[in-house]
């Protein structure tokens, strides 16, 4: 398969370019023209789309969050660490006429990536991405450990699929098992008991908001992180999990939630971790940002990420 078939390269315009010796961006160091490809190791996707949002009842606009996340990510300072990685923007997967077509699109992409033993950054897009996301990387490892980063649990039994019912989907189909599943951040005021029914069922580990919190988000993860030994890691962070004052453009946003700072650190954890394969960011909605705050943090947990790679 031919990956630039798949993917429209990124505008240039999203480059920021400085042109200050004593202080280089983003923008100017990380590569996005064919022939630097086979020598990366660190991917940007991009998924602009937000089907299975509306589906979901949800409010469109996270189909405009790649770009307005990479126009923020480009314009920060090139650290050494940063500066000495094999960064590779592929641009944004092509969307196809359903939800149900782009996801086998991005499962093909994505597990060529992985295929060709590159570590992937996928930027959303809708909540849905994470069943393509997650079966892409079965395809290179059965023994996975996936953390779903949100508020809901996403384990909807609805038909046709959306931004809902991701994570019902990898456990009904065996792409995921609960006993190496969890849901991380959830909010029981949003959630159905039902669902929680079925992870209990599944063998999968729901830790709350206030859980989470009450523990401390860095050692929570230290806990999980050492006592699981799963071979590969998935993370996927929905950015609703972030409280609304600090991302107030998501697809749903609420006032209680992950702090910024929190945010960056479980960036920096999935960064150390040497067994993460994707990291993954969805439900920004710059429709309802302001002055692009969450396309911003967005970007910076992206650094963050990449800084202890």
């Amino acid at each position: 398969m031919n990956l630039f078939d798949q993917t429209t390269r990124p505008n240039e315009l999203l480059f920021y370019q400085k042109n200050d010796k004593n202080d280089v961006r983003l923008g100017e160091i990380i590569k996005r023209d064919e022939p630097d490809y086979e020598s990366s190791e660190i991917v940007i996707l991009g998924v602009p789309e937000d089907e299975g949002v509306q589906r979901n009842k949800g409010r469109k606009g996270a189909k405009d969050a790649p770009d307005n996340i990479r126009a923020q990510f480009y314009k920060l300072a090139a650290s050494i660490n940063i500066s000495s990685k094999k960064i590779f923007d592929l641009g944004n997967i092509n969307i196809k006429k359903t939800l149900e077509d782009t996801h086998n699109s991005i499962e093909d992409v994505v597990f060529q990536l992985l295929y060709e033993n590159k570590k992937v950054i996928i930027l959303g897009g809708g909540n849905d991405i994470s069943y393509p996301d997650c079966k892409a990387l079965s395809k290179t490892n059965k023994n996975i450990l996936a953390l779903n980063i949100d508020s809901d649990l996403d384990v909807r039994p609805d038909e046709p699929r959306n931004s809902g019912t991701s994570y019902r989907m990898l456990l009904d189909e065996a792409i995921i098992f609960g006993e190496n599943f969890y849901e991380v951040g959830v909010k029981k005021y949003f959630s159905s008991p039902k669902h929680e029914e079925f992870l209990t069922r599944n063998n999968a580990n729901i830790i709350s908001f206030e859980e989470a919190q009450g523990f401390g988000i860095l050692s929570l993860l230290k806990n999980i992180l050492s006592n699981n030994k799963s071979d590969v890691i998935f993370w996927g962070f929905d950015m609703d999990s972030v409280r609304e004052s600090d991302a107030p453009g998501v697809s749903s946003p609420c006032p209680v939630g992950f702090s910024a700072e929190d945010a960056l650190s479980i960036a920096a954890a999935a960064g150390k971790e040497t067994r993460t394969k994707i990291f993954e960011i969805s439900e920004v909605n710059p429709l309802h940002d302001i002055d692009g705050r969450t396309s911003r943090l967005a970007a910076m947990m992206m650094w963050m990420f990449l800084e202890v790679l």
